[in-house]
């Protein structure tokens, strides 16, 4: 598959240094891929945008679901799975996520990780929206991403990786036969090196996490700006399912004009018993679905929705008083020091939330070994879609699939070297031709592209709304692209333009694959839609960014992932020494 030749509006690289493999992001997913790699014996380089423990997965306070407990199974936690994808899963997918999920989580706590323990010094477990099971390992009681960041983090300072923090990666490096040959970066400072470079790697593995900031209440840290979807896109990639994303039913209502990052009440907090309430205190759940509160969060945030318009009120409450101080306390001092510091207090008062944007359930589409379809790019974590999540993630599901998948991609890649170690080769870019290159948005467009996506594609949806967005996205595109035309004209690169550029990329996709989609089917609510139709819809759709910067976009003829690629010869993997910092 080719490229679309496109680029960011950047300077030439002015260093560059090479690489087995690069791994750009340092969650779950992108840490563990580089530690994989590294074991391999690969030369592995660790890009991030801002520090190592910045991302998406030092915020998870759930925890990570496998099945570990006494009377569960993978076939149990396949089943709760395939139940929140509505339909759309790749049963495949799932089986490899449950059946290796268990030894992916004991390799965890062997690289350092502590998870919470009984008495007796067993792994406690709770449970969350969709488990009919207890199966959350969790740590810190809510802190569980915080100790899995760091655990990672100093296992990578440990072997002496080479890493390098406050990068922003702008695009994909391909050589003469499209195959890809590393990235282009700018490192904002404080890094090893200034400005834009480059590191050359025959294998590249976006681990770039989420897109939440596409929306102007979120759950995802300022970081999470589609980085990574918007660079597969303009280097020809297929992106799959970006209707799909989870809001996440209980994160803590700050106010209407409340935009960025909003603290997170957990799933886990309704697994330990809070109810949802409205302002009378009635558990409006309660006969909606067989497990209330604990529902799927689709069905969660849905109901959560309806009581909200059916009563003219911008939020319901979570009622946890009967836990007692000392269970906060000790079970989710986060989520206790948050409502705090916004002045309430779960202890003596129910707790006002709302729907925000959380997870992205589509990304860029991979296979069961994390490849794309540009041969030698890889994704794992939030930036891929595996299949493993369908049209709604399952609680806690999504640390595990940054596990299994990342070691998955290393174990490829690692053949990969092995089978190509006679005839290694060391990755030739080819230069970027001058244009097209993608025009740069003025850092005063993110607000406005946040506000279309949160009015026009947000927890409710429809035809009118969604082509409302569309016609908004693309004149902010068009005028973008006529000055760049026209006049030679486009904003100062740099990060701030850099970022709202990959906002409006992917939020056009995005858009695109909603307004396809004619159903209401998990995440994805259609008000004029409202039913599932599975003989229609029970199929993927796929979105490519054209040479001229249009959007394709096609559905699947079944609902199977179709392969990312023909099985073609492997990469062939260069042995380098250099691991320097």
């Amino acid at each position: 598959m080719t490229g679309t030749g496109i680029r960011l509006h950047a300077p030439a690289p002015g260093w560059s240094i090479p690489a087995d493999v690069v791994v750009v992001g340092s969650g779950v997913a992108g840490l563990t891929a580089a530690l994989r790699c590294d074991d391999a014996g690969l030369n592995t380089v660790v890009v991030t945008k801002a520090r190592l423990d910045d991302g998406s997965t030092r915020w998870a306070q759930g925890g990570i679901a496998a099945a570990l407990g006494e009377g569960d199974s993978p076939e149990q936690h396949l089943d709760d799975t395939l139940v929140a994808g509505a339909g759309l899963c790749d049963e495949e997918a799932v089986r490899i996520l449950v059946t290796e999920g268990p030894d992916a989580v004991r390799r965890l706590i062997s690289t350092g990780a502590h998870f919470d323990t009984d008495d007796e010094g067993g792994i406690q477990l709770t449970r969350e929206g969709g488990h009919h099971r207890r199966r959350i390992v969790h740590a810190g009681g809510d802190a569980t991403g915080a100790e899995v960041s760091r655990a990672l983090v100093e296992a990578v300072h440990a072997r002496g990786l080479r890493t390098i923090e406050n990068a922003l990666v702008l695009d994909l490096l391909t050589d003469a036969d499209g195959r890809t040959a590393g990235v282009t970066l700018h490192v904002m400072g404080e890094g090893r090196h200034d400005g834009v470079g480059a590191v050359h790697a025959p294998a590249v593995v976006l681990a770039t996490g989420g897109m939440g900031q596409v929306f102007s209440a979120t759950t995802n840290p300022s970081v999470s700006t589609g980085d990574g979807v918007a660079l597969a896109l303009r280097a020809g990639a297929e992106v799959s399912d970006l209707e799909f994303v989870q809001f996440h039913p209980t994160v803590l209502f700050l106010g209407a004009d409340a935009e960025g990052q909003q603290p997170l009440v957990s799933e886990a907090v309704r697994g330990e018993g809070a109810h949802l309430v409205d302002a009378h205190g009635v558990r409006f759940m309660v006969g909606q679905h067989e497990l209330s509160e604990l529902a799927p969060r689709d069905i969660v945030a849905k109901g959560i929705t309806r009581r909200m318009q059916e009563q003219d009120a911008e939020h319901m409450f979570l009622d946890a008083r009967h836990f007692g101080a000392d269970m906060w306390e000790h079970r989710f001092p986060t989520i206790l020091a948050a409502c705090r510091a916004n002045g309430i207090d779960p202890v003596t008062e129910p707790i006002p939330v709302a729907p925000a944007a959380h997870y992205a359930s589509g990304g860029v589409r991979t296979d069961s070994h994390g490849r794309t379809t540009v041969p030698g790019l890889y994704a794992c974590g939030e930036v891929a879609c595996t299949g493993v999540h369908g049209a709604n993630r399952l609680a806690s599901n999504s640390l595990l699939e940054g596990l299994v998948y990342a070691e998955r991609i290393a174990a490829d890649i690692a053949r990969d070297q092995s089978e190509n170690s006679l005839h290694a080769r060391v990755p030739q870019p080819v230069a970027y031709a001058e244009n097209p290159a993608h025009p740069l948005l003025a850092p005063e467009s993110r607000f406005a592209i946040q506000r279309i996506m949160t009015e026009g594609a947000g927890v409710l949806r429809s035809a009118e709304s969604l082509a409302k967005a569309a016609d908004q996205l693309q004149r902010l595109h068009t005028e973008a692209r006529d000055a760049l035309v026209e006049n030679g004209k486009t904003a100062e690169p740099g990060v701030d333009t850099w970022e709202t550029t990959n906002l409006l990329c992917v939020a056009r996709a995005l858009v695109a694959a909603a307004l396809r989609r004619e159903e209401t089917r998990g995440c994805h609510w259609r008000e004029d839609r409202a039913d599932r139709d599975d003989a229609n819809w029970r199929r993927h759709v796929v979105v490519r960014l054209n040479p001229d910067r249009s959007l394709s976009v096609r559905t699947t003829d079944t609902p199977n992932f179709p392969p990312t690629r023909p099985e073609a010869p492997r990469l062939s993997v260069p042995r380098s020494s250099d691991r320097s910092e």
